[in-house]
């Protein structure tokens, strides 16, 4: 009875992994699908490299090189902010903080990420957006530096809960090991434990990264949606994800436009891949 109870377990585990597969190759070849129709209309150098996406004019032009800009720009904005404080907040949940604060933070960081990216979206027009306008006097405060703001609150749990378990892997005895070779504390963390746990660090980051590329609602509620190349991270920028949420539901079906949104969709899909490779490499590396 046993055995025949672990044999049906390994077959629905396997049939879910089987499933993830499946569906993750469906999503990408129903995207190739819908992209190559826009590809034989329009010339792919000119859609990677374009400058301009106006889509309802006589002659439509879609340019994604903006929104791709604008897209790197509001993530590397929130990397900046998040990975150092993610870090630092891993290294003190698991190092330093007392059992009862470690458990406290550890289910508050969690807790964070269950907020909705449209209430953070919202948040974030109601506060940062008019403190940015004032504080730095500019025309509007919708611009990349308030979406990756607001990003990296979003990205932050992702960060410190992955980066706290890789620094919380690392074997107790060569914490005891350092000491005992008359390391100080922060000696035997900064050269022993963040050492050891930096695969799975960078694997936290790069699983971050691929978050910010992918959100949508926050994005599009403070970046100010202007699809042109920004000037600054002071400037209004659109995303690719904000392109597709915002004209996707005013587009007719099997048109240019349409397409061509299943187009910047294919592009989205291919850089979150080659990000959560590069995160499944980093993993396997720190295993």
């Amino acid at each position: 009875m046993k055995k025949t109870k672990n044999t049906i377990i390994e077959i629905i585990i396997f049939m879910c992994g089987t499933l993830s597969v499946i569906f993750v190759v469906s999503i990408f070849i129903f995207l190739l699908k819908e992209s190559l129709g826009f590809f034989r209309e329009y010339n792919i150098l000119k859609f990677i490299t374009g400058r301009n996406w106006y889509p309802d004019s006589n002659e439509p032009s879609f340019g994604i090189f903006p929104m791709v800009i604008g897209s790197f720009l509001v993530t590397f904005g929130a990397c900046i902010i998040a990975v150092p404080i993610g870090v630092m907040a891993a290294l003190y949940i698991s190092e330093i903080a007392p059992k009862y604060v470690h458990d406290i933070l550890k289910f508050l960081v969690e807790l964070m990420a269950t907020i909705p990216s449209v209430v953070i979206g919202l948040i974030g027009m109601c506060t940062i957006v008019p403190f940015v306008k004032n504080f730095f006097n500019i025309p509007t405060g919708l611009t990349a530096f308030s979406g990756s703001i607001m990003l990296a609150f979003m990205v932050m749990p992702t960060i410190v809960t992955i980066s706290e378990d890789a620094i919380h892997s690392v074997p107790w005895k060569y914490r005891e090991g350092a000491l005992a070779l008359g390391a100080t504390k922060w000696q035997a963390i900064r050269r022993i434990v963040l050492k050891e746990a930096r695969p799975g660090i960078i694997a936290a980051i790069m699983l971050g990264i691929g978050r910010l590329i992918g959100e949508t609602m926050a994005v599009m509620m403070i970046t100010g949606n202007s699809a042109s190349i920004p000037k600054s991270i002071f400037s209004p920028v659109r995303t690719m994800t904000a392109t597709i949420a915002a004209e996707m539901g005013e587009v007719v079906k099997c048109d240019i436009h349409y397409k061509a949104l299943f187009a910047v969709g294919l592009v989205l899909f291919i850089i979150t891949f080659i990000v959560n490779f590069i995160a499944d490499f980093f993993l396997g590396k720190n295993k």
